[in-house]
């Protein structure tokens, strides 16, 4: 009986809690990374920033370090007559089997792409309100996170994989976009032997980090495209047949996911570490090459 109450504990933790884009856990590592690779100057202009909290007037959801900054924008989302319009920020997904076009389905910006960039250039105005700059910085570390995941950039007619459900090893009933955006993504990072949180070597920061918004979108497109869909369904066929609605990730298919799940957290942490310099260096940022 002990062993049975345990299996149901297990299979509980995985089942889906409310939506929140990529786990708490994986969008508060990012951050964690981030912090741990800024110079001291940055992580000062953060602390000054957060002083201005009260200002943005969410006393739910809390807003006075960058792991909080790391999932503010999940959780305001819960009062939907303030800051439901803020949805579709989250992700901007182009379909697996057509070519990927940096600038479709991001009518008006109303897209994660263009939402990093957005707030990057808010948060570099220094002639901006703190509270204003500060809800930019919550809204830019959160979103560097969520183009990482790579379901928020690639589908298959199926919402990122929200419409697909999936199996996790033993446990039923999930669907793909949640296996990636919780148990896959916790597991990857949840290693002590080998911890994401760290600063750093500059030769790891080389191969980890640059590139902007639409390339790190296109990173995870093509990481939908090319692992996620064809080692859930089996086929290296994904856009020669219909794929069925339900299927199943092996023990197998697991262990081979989570190294690229790894890396994506340690990419946007890098990533997000880049944003946070460049844009609490002195000056305006340069006019964006259209």
């Amino acid at each position: 009986m002990r062993a049975f109450v345990a299996a149901l504990c297990a299979v509980a933790v995985l089942l889906p809690a409310p939506a929140s884009a990529w786990g708490f856990y994986a969008h508060q590592k990012t951050a964690q990374i981030a912090e741990a690779n800024v110079s001291p100057a940055a992580r000062a202009e953060i602390r000054r920033l957060m002083r201005s909290e009260a200002l943005i007037g969410t006393p739910e959801c809390d807003l006075s370090t960058i792991e909080d900054a790391s999932v503010w924008p999940d959780c305001i989302r819960r009062s939907f007559w303030r800051w439901g319009y803020t949805a579709s920020w989250h992700y901007r997904t182009t379909p697996i089997c057509e070519a990927y076009n940096p600038r479709a389905n991001c009518s008006g910006g109303n897209c994660v792409t263009a939402q990093i960039e957005r707030n990057h250039r808010i948060l570099a105005d220094e002639s901006l309100p703190d509270h204003v700059r500060l809800q930019a910085l919550a809204f830019m570390v959160h979103f560097a996170g969520d183009i990482h995941m790579p379901l928020h950039s690639g589908d298959k007619d199926d919402r990122g994989g929200n419409d697909r459900e999936t199996d996790y090893g033993i446990v039923p009933g999930l669907n793909l976009h949640w296996i990636w955006d919780g148990p896959l993504a916790e597991r990857a990072i949840s290693d002590p032997a080998d911890p994401v949180v760290r600063r750093y070597t500059r030769v790891e920061r080389s191969e980890l980090s640059g590139g902007e918004a639409a390339d790190w979108g296109r990173e995870s497109w093509e990481i939908s495209r090319d692992f996620i869909y064809p080692t859930a369904f089996d086929t290296e066929n994904v856009c020669g047949t219909e794929l069925p609605r339900e299927t199943a990730l092996t023990q197998d298919d697991i262990v081979r996911g989570v190294p690229i799940a790894k890396r994506r957290v340690q990419q946007a942490g890098l990533r997000i570490a880049d944003l946070l310099e460049s844009a609490f260096a002195p000056g305006p940022l340069p006019e964006p090459q259209r």
